[in-house]
């Protein structure tokens, strides 16, 4: 039915909430953590549109969870640990996916409060990335039983600059990308909606492989990417070195107002790819008419694909953390359901510009 939410482990979560309300303009809506039973996690559930991020940091590592999610961050850092998915019925999604491969990691379960039921299910996917499958038909609550909703603060709310998650983007290992495919078209019964090969995603230097399993609504995108050899390291393994493995590489998430979102972001110190003079000079020719000028596009340093159905215009921030791992991109869609192939080399040219600043190109 959708992402219901991005789950992240983080090293602290009052901190990084507090990043995503400034930065991303996104609303806190509800909090789990010592106050109102949780021990040894705090969470706190940030909100823009129908996206959902939770960001969760340990306090005491007193049980299994609590001290896997402080392994996650001492290896991977700040990363996205679970990429949670709406069902109708989480007991049949669950059942279907385990009977089809996956690995069960939670049995479906059944948690309440006074605003109804909720009853979600785990499997595991690539790395150590999880999807909980959440049925929450009837549930009033701001999240799930257990968390609080945020009371408004004395401050205005941030604008909103994106509305909904488009898609998420998991890197995984030379050689592991067809077998992940296979995985979401048996175990989901997921489609394959594009694939990007060969010289599709390819500099002078370094190369990579993509392909996107979606449901059949498209509400749920995930793109699969996998290294390929290149004279030099591509960011994939890059990402792989610094993240300790296959994990979640970058979120999508759709505004509609980029320039805006970009402007909004930009004063709020979000930093992003830049993009050299001359994609600008002939984006015209081939790109068409678009919303935005081309002026407004070079200023703001917006990319432009057009195919069949229409044009999206699409940037992409730098990493978020320290480590060279998780980032976001920003995507206006006008009828297009692509993902930017015709600017695949001067995003992965832009990409390489960062990486040899750090050392790692």
């Amino acid at each position: 039915m959708g992402i219901d939410a991005v789950v992240f482990a983080v090293g602290n979560a009052k901190q990084a909430a507090h990043y995503y309300s400034t930065a991303f303009g996104m609303r806190p809506i509800a909090y789990r953590g010592p106050e109102n039973g949780s021990r040894e996690t705090a969470s706190y559930v940030m909100a823009s549109g129908t996206a959902r991020f939770v960001l969760t940091s340990v306090i005491r590592p007193e049980t299994e969870y609590g001290e896997f999610l402080a392994r996650h961050v001492a290896r991977h850092g700040d990363g996205v640990i679970d990429l949670a998915i709406e069902v109708p019925d989480a007991h049949a999604a669950y059942a279907y996916a385990t009977e089809h491969g996956a690995i069960g990691l939670q049995s479906p379960r059944e948690s309440a409060d006074a605003h109804g039921r909720v009853t979600h299910a785990a499997i595991a996917t690539y790395g150590e990335t999880r999807h909980t499958l959440v049925e929450r038909s009837g549930y009033r609550g701001p999240y799930l039983p257990g968390y609080l909703a945020t009371p408004a603060g004395a401050r205005p709310d941030p604008p909103t600059v994106f509305q909904a998650i488009d898609h998420c983007v998991g890197n995984v290992e030379l050689g592991r990308m067809d077998d992940w495919v296979a995985f979401y078209n048996t175990a989901l019964g997921f489609t394959n909606m594009k694939e990007f090969i060969g010289d599709d995603i390819a500099t002078e230097y370094s190369a990579l492989m993509s392909k996107v399993v979606a449901d059949g609504t498209l509400k749920v995108k995930f793109p699969i990417n996998e290294p390929a050899l290149g004279k030099k390291k591509s960011q994939i393994d890059e990402y792989l070195e610094f993240y300790g493995g296959a994990g979640v590489q970058h979120i999508a998430l759709t505004t509609d107002d980029i320039v805006t979102a970009v402007r909004t972001m930009r004063a709020a110190g979000v930093e992003f790819l830049d993009t050299p003079d001359s994609y600008y000079d002939t984006l015209g020719h081939w790109a068409g008419h678009t919303r935005v000028p081309v002026a407004t596009l070079r200023e703001h340093r917006i990319l432009v694909d057009r195919d069949e159905d229409g044009y999206l215009l699409q940037i992409f921030t730098k990493p978020v953390q320290d480590r060279p791992t998780v980032f976001f991109e920003m995507i206006e869609r006008h009828g297009s359901q692509g993902f930017g192939k015709g600017n695949f080399k001067a995003l992965f040219e832009a990409i390489e510009r960062e990486q040899a600043r750090r050392g790692n190109l």
